[in-house]
């Protein structure tokens, strides 16, 4: 019996559409089928080009995370031009930009010291370097590494712990009450995403209660995350209901704990929304992390002003006229025909990143070969110009874990590469 996840004959000419057919319906297949268009363009644009000689002057020829420094500055700039006239301070999410230097860039650009950390290994980092920073929690942690905070950095205040049910509220007073502190506390809303969170006013309001009453404990603020609302079917309307449903949170606040809200934390949004709260918001702050590198999932309507500042630059190790699937050879004039994307093969240093080839033009992954982190195999067709130790560039979908696999970051400024900055130990 096959392996159904090896290819066979059958089963690719069935993927093909191709079962049945003999070679001279392939003109006819091709036109049943829809004969993709050659996307290939020649080599690199001016851009890569510059940034491929400033790599191969710093005698870098492994796969490497460039940042272009301003590309970087300029949506910076963006995000101040944006937020101008809203009053509303940004919160930089550290796990999307893992690099002490690339932090500080941001945080100075802005003027901020609020950072949301995501992980245990992250939140000793931040603590460490910037101890006098606000930092607030965004994700629940397990509260052993709660237990293992107070542990290792003795009786401070400590970042403010997010918590999302009644039971994380208890866990967290208790290693309060056991540690000798009074730990800060943000609740976690649930705005529409539906990621867990207090989905009502009446739930916020008992665990704000609870809360209120425990000497341990320190009631910080509010988070409610809404990405989800450029990518639903009618944004105003889900924005309008993140609005409705987080001003229903702050008057719990106002009602349970007295005086103006304002004084606490309300913190909203994230890279894709916060233009938008720029615009019309209930809340205070802004959480914005990847729209400083926009990364491919970051294409986005309301990110129209930034531009993408990170890319995986690697060099080409084996480049081959004819791309060929092992056993199914005699299908590669078939695959080239029906698309002509299939025709060269060029396998790269390193691979299996979530990112996308995007210099030259017309590169692509194959389904049929599969995926590879050690020799990742590229197509493309005749007009992509490539050669041994050549480069390729791809574009990141996102950046968070992704930095993580590069060692230091490339930074890329003015032609040159002028800098290279450690990321944070790894952790996920």
């Amino acid at each position: 019996m096959s392996d159904p996840k090896t290819p066979s004959r059958r089963r690719a000419l069935r993927g093909l559409g191709l079962t049945g057919l003999g070679l001279a319906g392939l003109a006819g297949a091709g036109a049943v089928l829809g004969r993709q268009a050659d996307r290939g363009s020649g080599g690199h644009d001016a851009y890569f080009q510059r940034v491929a000689m400033a790599l191969a002057e710093a005698g870098i020829a492994q796969p490497t995370l460039v940042i272009d420094r301003s590309r970087l500055e300029a949506n910076i700039a963006a995000v101040k031009a944006n937020l101008a006239g809203s009053g509303l301070p940004v919160r930089v999410v550290v796990k999307s930009l893992p690099a002490i230097d690339l932090i500080d860039t941001v945080a100075r650009g802005l003027g901020t010291d609020r950072f949301m950390v995501f992980n245990g290994e992250m939140l000793h980092e931040m603590q460490t370097r910037r101890p006098g920073a606000d930092l607030l929690m965004g994700k629940p942690l397990p509260v052993v590494q709660t237990a293992a905070f107070y542990d290792r950095e003795g009786p401070v205040a400590g970042p403010q712990w997010l918590v999302d049910t009644p039971e994380r509220l208890h866990q967290i007073a208790a290693v309060a009450r056991q540690k000798g502190v009074k730990a800060r506390i943000s609740f976690e809303i649930d705005v529409g995403l539906h990621r867990g969170g207090f989905v009502d006013a009446n739930a916020l309001a008992a665990a704000v209660e609870l809360a209120r009453q425990d000497p341990h404990l320190e009631i910080a603020g509010l988070m409610g995350y809404d990405p989800h609302v450029p990518k639903t079917l009618n944004p105003e309307t889900a924005f309008a209901a993140v609005l409705k449903t987080y001003a229903a949170a702050k008057q719990v606040l106002a009602d349970r704990l007295g005086g103006d809200p304002a004084r606490l934390t309300l913190n909203t949004a994230g890279s894709p929304t916060y233009l938008l709260h720029a615009k019309d918001t209930v809340a205070n702050e802004v959480s914005i992390g990847s729209a400083f590198v926009k990364p491919a999932d970051f294409d986005l309507k309301t990110l129209t002003r930034h531009q993408p500042a990170a890319y995986i630059a690697t060099p080409v190790i084996k480049a081959l006229d004819r791309m060929a699937i092992p056993s199914l050879e005699g299908l590669s004039g078939v695959t080239s025909f029906l698309d002509p994307n299939t025709e060269k093969a060029f396998f790269v240093y390193g691979g299996h990143w979530n990112a996308r080839p995007v210099s030259p033009p017309g590169l692509q992954y194959n389904d049929l070969f599969g995926r590879s982190s050690n020799q990742e195999l590229l197509t493309g067709s005749r007009r992509v110009k490539l050669a041994v130790d050549d480069l390729v560039f791809l574009r990141p979908n996102q950046s968070e874990a992704l930095f993580f696999q590069f060692g230091d970051l490339a930074i890329y400024d003015a032609g040159r590469i002028v800098a290279h900055w450690p990321t944070f130990p790894v952790s996920a």
